[in-house]
């Protein structure tokens, strides 16, 4: 089994690919800026009997994705399985979000989602199987106050999902998406402590959750437990949005 990870060097990323190499995933770890902790990763991986390579790309170029698409096909494989989880965030009043950072976060986010699922889409439809995971958030099920860019991004996601999962359905393709809750990562690092103690006291579990609690889902979306779920968002949350 092949998969092909996007934004593989961060900690839900990394997550993510820990666990499919648990699973015996044959793992093309994608990559932009943090080269070292990508291929950091792989040689950990490799190092305990595991297969994984990491690739660089901008995903928001579509030439850039075509390269991509070349490189990965031919080291690793035709894709099993592509976890769209390259994602940046945003938080600020929306009347200070300028063009510029409207368009960072809706490419980076949404786009490269895109562009990614149309390269390795029609290797799953030739072979009638595939499964497909996009990373969205639980602002994108309710919305975020000074993250309105942000929830925006990650709403298109979960349409692209649902509206996808009908479209492929029939060649045997499943899309799911997992919209993480608070999430103990360094992309929360930009909150302080008392926000996120409050962030803590209003989530029903009474705990962050972790980069593994959101590879665990991803992994099951993968495997054969989830093989009637199609066009379905998971809120790994532990409550905060029910």
């Amino acid at each position: 089994m092949n998969a092909v990870i996007t934004g593989a060097s961060g900690d839900i990323g990394q997550a993510i690919a820990r666990a499919y190499a648990q699973k015996g995933y044959k793992l093309a770890l994608c990559f932009h800026e943090n080269k070292q902790a990508a291929e950091d990763l792989a040689y950990e991986i490799t190092r305990g009997g595991g297969m994984a390579s990491a690739f660089s790309a901008d995903l928001t170029s579509e030439q850039h994705v075509m390269l991509l698409e070349r490189e990965v096909i031919e080291r690793i494989g035709e894709p099993d399985v592509l976890v769209n989880n390259a994602g940046v965030s945003s938080q600020m009043i929306f009347g200070d979000v300028s063009l510029e950072e409207y368009d960072r976060v809706m490419d980076t986010n949404v786009k490269s989602m895109f562009l990614t699922t149309r390269a390795f889409l029609p290797y799953m439809i030739r072979n009638k199987k595939g499964s497909i995971i996009n990373i969205s958030s639980m602002w994108g099920q309710v919305g975020g106050s000074c993250e309105v860019i942000y929830s925006a991004s990650k709403a298109a996601i979960i349409g692209m999902t649902k509206a996808l999962a009908k479209e492929v359905g029939p060649s045997n393709i499943r899309v799911n998406c997992i919209a993480p809750g608070v999430i103990d990562t360094s992309m929360n690092a930009m909150h302080s402590r008392e926000t996120m103690e409050e962030l803590i006291d209003e989530t029903p579990l009474m705990r962050l959750g972790t980069p593994r609690d959101i590879a665990n889902v991803a992994v099951f979306l993968a495997g054969p437990r989830s093989t009637f779920m199609t066009g379905q968002v998971l809120g790994v949350n532990g409550g905060i949005v029910i």
